[in-house]
Parts: structure tokens; sequence; C-alpha cells
């Protein structure tokens, strides 16, 4: 196995080789001034992991978690990090232990700096992680006490493919109980991407659990951002969605 900066330097040239200015143009549009990319996008990152574990089948999965890790430590540009994610998906899924879940806990308040980087580790990573190990799912409830607020937000993130979702021959259902306990925590987050993640939990369980979402929503209209209660009705029926916007003063 090579050194793990070699690792790191020969997967930076890889994108940035792939990299153009347009592509970094496009990026910037939905972050804040301080973000910081090389110009690389979703396609290219798959290019360079596809091509990272075609070339490099000898290493294990213990090995590519120590260089994703390397990665994430010593990164400046978003892309290295959604690669080092990208590196052990094609594992996680059948690798590791329940320990895992602690190490993306600590990407989250340390690596991640955006809600892109939150969001693929949650909707990828995370998610296929525990669809073999659901036991660990609501174990997840107490990101949503984190002083980081991108932890804050996966702690809703990590749970919209779990309201139900199938899980070989059975269903799983998240206890809507806990989905609206973590709304009560976080709906009043002073941090715009927590609340609007708020509302994208909510959208998810109306969608299984019509009537006991809505409930809440008019429960707490009070309580509510415009942009979160957005997120929350957007598949709701035309006459619904102008209903529970009235109600919002």
């Amino acid at each position: 196995m090579a050194s793990l900066r070699a690792y790191f330097d020969t997967l930076t040239i890889e994108l940035a080789a792939l990299s153009t200015p347009e592509k970094a143009q496009a990026s910037r549009r939905y972050f804040a001034a301080d973000f910081s990319c090389i110009g690389a996008n979703a396609t290219d990152i798959k290019q360079v992991t596809a091509n990272f574990h075609l070339t490099h089948q000898y290493l294990s999965p213990a090995e590519v978690l120590a260089i994703s890790e390397y990665i994430l430590a010593h990164s400046h540009f978003n892309e290295q990090k959604l690669l080092a994610f990208g590196l052990i998906n094609i594992y996680v899924k059948h690798h590791f232990d329940d320990q895992l879940l602690l190490r993306f806990e600590y990407w989250l308040e340390h690596y991640c700096d955006n809600w892109s980087l939150v969001d693929d580790l949650c909707i990828k990573t995370a998610y296929q992680f525990m669809l073999s190990r659901p036991h660990l799912i609501s174990s997840t409830k107490h990101w949503s006490l984190s002083s980081v607020s991108w932890c804050r937000r996966a702690s809703n993130v990590v749970w919209v493919k779990f309201i139900h979702r199938k899980m070989g021959k059975s269903v799983y259902r998240l206890d809507t109980r806990l989905v609206f306990e973590q709304c009560d925590r976080l709906i009043d987050d002073p941090d715009e991407f927590v609340q609007k993640s708020v509302g994208w939990l909510l959208k998810v369980t109306a969608q299984h659990h019509h009537a006991s979402a809505i409930g809440y929503i008019e429960d707490n209209i009070s309580r509510f951002t415009r942009p979160t209660l957005r997120y929350a009705i957007e598949k709701m029926s035309p006459t619904t969605k102008q209903r529970l916007r009235s109600r919002l003063k």
C-alpha cells in the first residue's frame, strides 16, 4: 500500500484533470462566497472513484477507509470530501462494524461545512450502512443535540429514506413519534439549513402518514418559517397547501 499522502495527491490530480471553470462556476451558484471547489462535477467524482476501485482492488475496506479519512483531514476542496465519502460507499453495507456510525458523526462535526456534504454522506453513505443495520437508525437522534449545525441537519436528513423503506421481504417504518420529537427539537433552530431539513423530513413523513403530519404542522404552524413550511407541504394538494399557508403569519 502506498502512502496515504500519495493516494491523496493522485486522486486530487485526477479530479483537477476533469475540472473546468464552467463547472466550478455552476457549483458556486448554490453556496456561500467562501465555498471552495476544484471544478469537478458529480459525474467526474464517480469516474475517479470507479477508476480507483478498478486499479486498487488489492486494498481492503479498512485501508480504503483510512484513505478516506486522510482525504477528509487534509482536503481543501468540496470535491475531495465528496470523493472521500464515495470511496467507501461500495463497502459500508457489508463491511465494518457498528462503530463506523461514530466516525460518520465525527465527520459531520469536523469536516462537513455545507449542505451538499451533509446530504451526500446521509443519503448515500450512511443510508447504505444503516440499510443492513436497521437497529442503528433511531440511534442517530442524538445528532440533533450537536453544537454543530451541520450535524443537527444530518439528524433529519439521515432519516428521510427510512420513513417507509422496504428491506428484503419486510418494510421498515420509522416511528412517527421519533420524527415529531425531532421536529420539536429543531423547528426553532437558528440555522436555516436545519430548519429546511425539518421541512424535508415532514414532507417525506406526510407521504406515508398524511393525517398525522398535517396535524403536526397545524399544531405548530406558528413556529414554522416560510421556507420550512414550503418544504413540508411541497407534495401536498393545492387545497391543503393554500390552507396551511393561510395560517402562517
